[in-house]
């Protein structure tokens, strides 16, 4: 078996050897890739382990091997334990390709036909496995997990560990092992899901190795031109199940501002086409984000590239994710780290781009500081602008005010030593972005302020009319021309913010409760109405 995917990897690799070959190794498969990365190291390998069988010689049956040994090689075998790990959990099977328009009646008959059509596998399983393959089966696992464990510390491939199943997971499972043994593996749990997490319905693996930043072309991830734009399954998924929730308390209603200046419903007002920069205010622990994302990419069909902080993308804080999460979630949808460099690529590729020059420092305000931007003096996204032709869009967001508010801020928590020490201990690895940037505006400092839930108002945008730095060369030479513009977009970002704060007082579906009948009455996917401009 470890000739013939050497053989199948080497032909590969010799098609193509500046591009990464992905091996998925599931149980005993993951055996056999860690074997396969030891043995070809020279090799870019990404390896994918689901549940690999490196602790089988642990395994019940492999203590009466010798029992088994003895037994007639043709008897039947059939336990609900080896059940288990070679059908996985039928509830979950039969849970694939359910339609969700089905009503709950209709939904439970199908599920009901789906498991009955499985039971006819158990009986043809006892003329599969009889004990003579059994015996074969246990004792070439003991060979595969003795040789990989022996060899672990060898392994130089990327690594992504899957673990799911009572007997994977922490703090008794296997996975902790191996990620203390391989040099360089990232690890997900999945709780609620059984030991053949592959074959179980909504599990998706492209979803997963994009969402650890593990899906790459080249010998290096490159966080602007790796990225794979989310499927319409991932996208149904994403804002269909995970923040429907989200989408339904919120509501977010969405204007934009056409060239002649007129402010219309949706975003008819954003070109179709990029480069375009979008620059705005950071709401509170960035809860607008995610409804950006899903307006864009439900009417232009587009994603939004943003610039976010180095915390999601940080290696020495993968402990912090090390279950499906919204770090995953960030880079999935397209962020990459805010960089100057990483603007001038995605402005080459011609994307939409997000920006947030008050950074972390508004999104974690302190009390009393709502709506208030905290801009540093520096044009430089300015002039990088002018200098491809971008064209700037400033965008107002209000609305966290109405369901958020801050209990405990920066400014109450650095005056208890524990947690003051705690912040200082968290933000100590990550470079600081504005070293040179004086007073609360370089402030960036990364910490969770309490909250506490209001009743849940809406979320309202405004953007505004485009900025064309197409012809403006001027802006790259002449500092005061930068500066005119810089400001200008720092006022219609303010300009924004206080059109519809005085502008929802006129939405007559503001109210949550409103918006509740409307969605009972339309149905929850109908859109609700707003104010009119």
């Amino acid at each position: 078996l470890l000739q013939i995917v050497e053989e199948y990897v080497k032909h590969e690799n010799a098609l193509s050897p500046s591009r990464p070959i992905y091996i998925i190794g599931d149980s005993f498969g993951g055996c056999l890739a860690i074997s396969v990365a030891v043995c070809n190291p020279e090799i870019d390998l990404v390896l994918t382990l689901v549940n690999p069988a490196t602790s089988s010689a642990k395994a019940s049956l492999q203590a009466v091997l010798p029992l088994l040994e003895a037994v007639a090689a043709n008897l039947p075998f059939i336990h609900p334990h080896l059940l288990k790990y070679s059908m996985g959990n039928p509830l979950n099977m039969a849970m694939v390709s359910l339609e969700n328009s089905l009503s709950p009646q209709e939904t439970l008959q199908e599920f009901s036909n789906k498991l009955t059509s499985m039971l006819p596998l158990v009986s043809e399983l006892g003329d599969i496995i009889q004990m003579g393959t059994l015996v074969w089966k246990l004792k070439l696992l003991k060979s595969g997990a003795n040789y990989a464990n022996s060899q672990l510390h060898m392994v130089q491939a990327e690594v992504l560990l899957l673990a799911s199943g009572i007997e994977n997971l922490p703090p008794s499972g296997e996975a902790d092992r191996l990620v203390k043994s391989l040099k360089n593996c990232k690890v997900r749990y999945f709780r609620n899901r059984g030991d053949r997490l592959l074959m179980e319905d909504g599990f998706n693996l492209l979803t997963v190795i994009k969402g650890v930043k593990m899906y790459r072309r080249g010998r290096q991830w490159d966080c602007v031109n790796d990225f794979l734009s989310p499927t319409l399954s991932e996208f149904n998924r994403t804002f269909g199940e995970d923040f429907k929730l989200f989408h339904q308390l919120l509501s977010p209603a969405m204007l934009s501002t056409t060239q002649n200046g007129k402010i219309v419903h949706g975003l008819d007002g954003v070109p179709d086409k990029g480069p375009v920069l979008f620059v705005g205010y950071h709401q509170l622990l960035a809860m607008e984000w995610a409804a950006l994302i899903e307006g864009f990419l439900r009417e232009k069909k587009t994603v939004i590239r943003t610039g976010a902080h180095q915390v999601f993308f940080a290696g020495n804080y993968e402990t912090l994710r090390q279950e499906l999460s919204l770090f995953d979630f960030v880079s999935m949808y397209g962020a990459v780290p805010v960089s100057p460099i990483n603007t001038y690529k995605l402005f080459e590729r011609n994307e939409f781009v997000l920006l947030y020059p008050g950074g972390v420092r508004e999104a974690l305000h302190r009390k009393g500081e709502t709506y208030k931007l905290f801009w540093p003096d520096q044009t430089e996204f300015v002039r990088m602008a002018a200098r491809f032709g971008v064209t700037v869009i400033p965008f107002g967001c209000v609305g966290e005010d109405d369901f958020l508010e801050i209990v405990v801020d920066y400014n109450d928590q650095k005056n208890i030593p524990y947690i003051r020490d705690e912040i200082k201990s968290f933000n100590r690895d990550f470079t600081r972005l504005r070293d040179t940037v004086k007073g609360e505006d370089g402030n960036q400092v990364l910490h969770l302020p309490v909250v506490l839930p209001k009743l849940p108002g809406r979320l309202y945008f405004l953007f505004g009319r485009p900025i064309e730095m197409e012809g403006m060369d001027n802006v790259l030479t002449d500092r005061k021309k930068a500066n005119q513009v810089y400001f200008q977009i720092e006022l219609e970002v303010e300009n924004a913010m206080s059109y519809l704060k005085r502008k929802r007082n006129e939405d007559p579906y503001r109210s949550i409760a409103r918006r509740a009948l409307y969605q009972a009455t339309w149905g929850p996917s109908a859109q609700v109405p707003t104010f009119e401009p």
